[in-house]
């Protein structure tokens, strides 16, 4: 029985074999399973969560790879649907010098935008801890509708909601629905991870106080990534920044979705953890490891680094 179900895209990330070079100029791609939802699940299992992915692929080549990949990682694949009515997804992901990304997705449509409420595996949500999505699956019609429901069963059963605004801009119609259909997802969830950029895309703000313009009633706790800056909390009542620790980034690619499940393991193993504020760092440090560790090597799904590992890397790092 999986303790966290995680809702959303798997597809796979076409990866650039050099660094530096946009996409027409790369000589060369490497094949690495990915996708925002997915990773979370998978950096889940590597920290000793049992995880669940709930989504839809291809019935085809690539989306049976991506299955047998989920379950080789120990993810519970039960709610993963197939289909033969349109391909698994792609993205092709192009890497600045910096380690930074620039995305070109086949979606025309792909296999997780035929995802409907139906699909939605109810016995998986009602049997877990946790529920987390992310906006990603918020930009088309059919996944919205899905993960919006799956959210609302969790939150309605007192489940934890955590949420990834995690901003894809090419794959909204445009920005103002990207704004009002990322606030939807907000308004489900009690944990929510952003970005600076994404702060400031939704605010006009990028500092941390930008936050308290989105929060509402049902939020526990806000955390804001912010590169190498590290991350900062905030709770209805405090907030306090955490430093990173620093690293030669190969590939940030999943950082964010190594910092979430690191985030998650934590508040699982902690729930507590967003009333004291030194707990709350102490996890919010663990996750910025988490993320930190994932940038080290090519690829989401195989940088995301294990329990034991992140403890090494803390270990030799102290504060």
């Amino acid at each position: 029985m999986a303790q966290v179900v995680c809702v959303g895209d798997l597809l796979i990330d076409f990866v650039p074999t050099a660094t530096g070079t946009g996409l027409a100029d790369a000589p060369a791609f490497v094949k690495a399973p990915g996708g925002a939802a997915a990773n979370v699940a998978v950096g889940l299992a590597r920290l000793g969560v049992k995880s669940a992915f709930l989504g839809m692929v291809g019935d085809d080549p690539f989306g049976h790879f991506l299955a047998d990949t989920l379950r080789g990682e120990g993810v519970d694949t039960t709610p993963l649907r197939f289909t033969a009515e349109a391909r698994t997804a792609l993205a092709f992901v192009s890497l600045r010098a910096d380690g930074e990304r620039e995305f070109m997705f086949y979606r025309h449509p792909s296999a997780d935008m035929l995802l409907t409420p139906a699909d939605v595996d109810q016995a998986a949500i009602a049997q877990a801890q946790v529920l987390h999505f992310d906006s990603i699956s918020l930009a088309s019609k059919n996944p919205r509708a899905s993960a919006l429901h799956a959210a609302e069963l969790a939150g309605t059963a007192g489940h934890l909601v955590t949420y990834d605004v995690n901003l894809r801009l090419p794959l909204w119609p445009s920005a103002a629905a990207a704004k009002d259909g990322i606030l939807a997802g907000l308004a489900k969830a009690r944990v929510v991870k952003l970005s600076d950029d994404e702060l400031e895309f939704l605010t006009g703000r990028r500092a941390p106080e930008a936050v308290r313009t989105l929060w509402h009633d049902g939020l526990d706790l806000v955390t804001l990534s912010r590169g190498a800056a590290g991350s900062t909390w905030l709770t209805p009542d405090a907030q306090a920044d955490v430093p990173t620790i620093k690293v030669a980034a190969v590939d940030t690619t999943g950082a964010g979705d190594g910092f979430m499940a690191g985030l998650i393991s934590g508040l699982l193993a902690d729930p507590q953890a967003p009333t004291d504020p030194a707990r709350l760092t102490a996890l919010c440090r663990f996750a910025n490891a988490v993320g930190a560790l994932t940038t080290l090597n090519r690829g989401a799904i195989p940088a995301l680094p294990t329990q034991q590992k992140v403890e090494q890397f803390l270990q030799s790092n102290p504060t």
